[in-house]
């Protein structure tokens, strides 16, 4: 009998859940690149609850697609922000359904009481600033990756 390794289980969907400082620098590399029109923003005051419907690069499939020499791939993913009091943009036009935004970041910056803004940085000066209770986000795929639309991994010039 041979111990199963990691790279034998299944891929699933990625499904995370972030409520502690630690856990933000994970969710903000996964959404490094993550690309979508200013339309696919909604906050819903209401439930204080904010979601961004992005086409996330994975990351976490690179050195495999590299590896094996397949294509790289993306997918649909769902962010959302709980207990938001209050959103605040800049640079972001989304009435404009041909504008197209590039997730640089997630930043976080505490406040008192374990409330804190949690901003969305996007490319060209752009910013999506959430006021929130409590940290409470959650990132999930929501479709099965597709073959990336350049063939290419994001590349900053490092």
């Amino acid at each position: 009998m041979v111990d199963a390794r990691f790279q034998d289980g299944d891929e699933g969907p990625l499904r995370l859940l972030a409520q502690v400082v630690a856990d933000v620098p994970v969710v903000s590399a996964l959404l490094q690149d993550a690309v979508l029109p200013a339309t696919e923003m909604r906050y819903d005051a209401r439930r204080r609850r904010f979601a961004v419907l992005v086409n996330r690069f994975r990351w976490e499939d690179r050195a495999a697609a590299e590896r094996e020499g397949r294509p790289f791939e993306r997918v649909r993913s769902l962010l959302t922000v709980e207990d938001v009091r209050a959103v605040r943009s800049q640079g972001i036009d989304r009435r404009d359904a041909d504008q197209v935004l590039s997730i640089l970041a997630l930043d976080w910056a505490p406040g008192r009481d374990g409330t804190g803004r949690l901003t969305l940085v996007l490319a060209g000066d752009g910013a999506v600033a959430l006021e929130v209770e409590t940290l409470d986000l959650r990132l999930e795929d929501v479709t099965r990756p597709y073959l990336a639309p350049s063939r290419r991994a994001p590349d900053h010039g490092a």
